[in-house]
């Protein structure tokens, strides 16, 4: 769709349609303090993980009474100051609705929002399944690190695969939206899926890590990797079934 300015001699503008990328926060409480504690801890492990993103504030799976609610404007205070920018609000009632319009919020209420992974528990590896169905491609090209990541150092490719050329040290920490490929050893953190992207792999020539994740979920190395796929090739996905969810680590086929 686009409406153009009628008058040739003063064309000022087009209004188009537009696409435009968002992040939802899932609330799953009315106290803000807590949701900024949570946040604080995410920044110390992530300092990048938001870059001024704009976001839904989804309250839909927040049960309130008739005599409470929550301090909108204080949640938001919060979400800027930690690099989000909320434009919008879904699942809000008449009242919360109306106050979230006052405070420039729009409705949302048709929004979809992609799911996500809880954080949970360390679980254990599965047989993996024979065919893995292809994995579609981000948009934008993988970022490249050709340098050793020592420890403390973080390396996040928002948005994309991240592939490491060579080894990550142990307390080294690399995130991706997309897959991480590791072509030496991955001693450190690995964050595949970082936002929720069920579909993304952690690839690693040599699997030795302190931390696994994709989407949420995550496995440290207090749960010891099976004796096939610790210390060789080997590659991470995510299972979804009745009892959950779980990654899989299976080694590579030859």
């Amino acid at each position: 769709m686009a409406i153009v300015s009628e008058d040739p001699l003063s064309p000022c503008y087009d209004i188009k349609s537009a696409d435009l990328s968002l992040v939802a926060l899932l609330l799953k409480t009315t106290d803000v303090q807590a949701v900024s504690r949570a946040l604080k801890h995410q920044m110390s492990e992530s300092p990048d993980f938001f870059d001024q993103d704009p976001l839904v504030i989804d309250v839909s799976g927040l049960s309130l009474s008739t005599d409470e609610t929550i301090d909108l404007s204080g949640l938001m205070a919060v979400l800027r100051e930690y690099q989000l920018v909320p434009l919008a609000i879904k699942g809000a009632q008449a009242e919360l609705l109306s106050l979230a319009k006052g405070l420039g919020l729009v409705d949302a209420s048709d929004a979809r929002i992609r799911r996500s992974m809880p954080v949970a528990e360390p679980v254990s590896a599965t047989q993996a399944p024979e065919n893995v169905p292809p994995v579609a491609q981000l948009p934008l090209g993988a970022l490249v690190i050709d340098k050793p990541l020592r420890s403390g150092q973080q390396v996040y490719a928002k948005g994309r695969d991240l592939i490491v050329m060579t080894v990550v040290n142990a307390g080294a920490e690399v995130i991706a939206d997309g897959h991480i490929h590791v072509y030496g050893t991955l001693r450190g953190k690995a964050i595949a899926g970082a936002r929720g992207n069920t579909q993304a792999h952690i690839f690693a020539q040599v699997m030795e890590p302190e931390l696994i994740s994709i989407a949420g979920v995550y496995r440290t190395s207090e749960n010891a990797l099976p004796q096939n796929v610790l210390g060789k090739p080997a590659q991470v996905s995510l299972q979804s079934g009745p009892e959950g969810d779980k990654l899989l680590i299976t080694p590579f086929k030859h």
